[in-house]
């Protein structure tokens, strides 16, 4: 019976390399330093010296402006202030107002502290002046991994990829993120998730993303209920950074695909928020590319520990009593068809041809309607 055994696991394991292997790719590396560890808050006034930033503005939103300033206060004289007024999805005035700011302090960089809306700013901020930017994440969205920038106009969200936005240096501290509710928590890690879901199917995707990707969902389906279950678990948290990087990592090296379309039209044009309607979308969206990407349907059986990866996302997201449609989170069916416009205007790489029936398909599913 042991070498029956034996012999199954290592027929399993050959299939699982050579389904995952792909001999034609080309993988770009990140290039950022990356702190991970709790009490890694008290590493930022050698990190930045480190970058050579004498006056760093400090970014965040309101809600996290008591963190902004503990870590202005531990910069002493080497920062240009706090600047608290990061809002979700980087609308243009919030763009507008930060690049003022660091222009009137004489700042040479900036530290964004927070989720992706304070992240987001920062991008900006280097998207215009080439500017360095620390991050240092307090939710699991991953976003500090990843060239992605997005601002919001009245004509809706515009998004791009550019390096120069990469933050120069990551701090990953688990102890700042305790406050985090268990359906922030669940939420932003499920956006993480989402990263990596669509790496895998990317058609610039490589044999390391695919490794990136797989773990990363794995850490991420582990720490997250367990986060839930006791928001002091630092052990848990710490993982769940550990999750997230690896998924943003994926989104650095890889392009987005419908998924990542798809809520940045719901984002852009109703403003839903950013972290639920990822968590919502993607069970959908992956159930519509599942019969069209076997390899990550299977990297995903694999990592979530289920024969069901669409099941098990939506268990997950379960965990923290979160909304399950886009209807809770806002959107009507009248906002079907323009959401659908905007997605075919500009369509991302997926493995399903994105087509307007395709589209308005997920978008029902996910509002819970026929």
């Amino acid at each position: 019976m042991g070498t029956v055994s034996q012999s199954h696991g290592a027929a399993e394991t050959k299939e699982h390399h050579m389904a995952s292997w792909n001999p034609e790719f080309t993988h770009e590396g990140l290039p950022m330093r990356v702190r991970m560890r709790p009490g890694a808050l008290a590493d930022l006034p050698g990190e930045t010296r480190s970058l050579g930033l004498d006056r760093p503005l400090v970014l965040s939103t309101p809600g996290q402006e008591r963190t902004a300033r503990a870590a202005a206060d531990a910069l002493g004289e080497r920062t240009a202030g706090v600047h608290p007024h990061a809002a979700a999805h980087v609308p243009t005035a919030s763009a507008d107002a930060a690049n003022a700011a660091v222009r009137a302090a004489g700042a040479d960089g900036c530290v964004a502290i927070g989720g992706g809306s304070a992240i987001g700013l920062g991008k900006a901020v280097a998207l215009r002046q080439r500017l360095p930017v620390v991050a240092v994440p307090t939710t699991y969205a991953g976003s500090e991994m990843t060239p992605v920038w997005g601002i919001t106009g009245e004509d809706g969200k515009h998004t791009g990829r550019d390096r120069g936005v990469l933050p120069a240096s990551v701090i990953y501290d688990p102890e700042l993120t305790t406050t985090l509710s268990p359906h922030t928590s669940t939420m932003s890690g499920i956006n993480a998730i989402a990263h990596a879901v669509e790496a895998l199917y990317a058609p610039d995707s490589s044999p390391l993303t695919a490794l990136m990707a797989e773990e990363g969902v794995r850490a991420l389906a582990e720490a997250l209920p367990a986060v839930t279950a006791d928001p002091s678990d630092t052990a848990a948290r710490g993982r769940a950074q550990y999750g997230a990087w690896l998924c943003g990592s994926c989104l650095g090296t890889a392009t987005m695909g419908l998924h990542h379309k798809l809520c940045h039209a719901l984002g852009g044009m109703l403003d839903l928020p950013h972290a639920d309607t990822h968590a919502t979308v993607l069970p959908h969206v992956l159930a519509h590319n599942a019969p069209a990407a076997p390899r990550a349907h299977a990297a995903l059986r694999r990592a979530l520990g289920s024969d069901d990866p669409v099941s098990a996302l939506r268990a997950l997201a379960s965990t923290a009593s979160a909304p399950t449609t886009l209807a809770e989170l806002g959107m009507t069916r009248a906002d079907v068809e323009p959401v659908t416009e905007r997605v075919l205007a500009a369509p991302y790489a997926n493995p399903r041809p994105v087509t307007a029936e395709g589209v308005r398909g997920i978008l029902r599913s996910a509002m819970g309607t026929p």
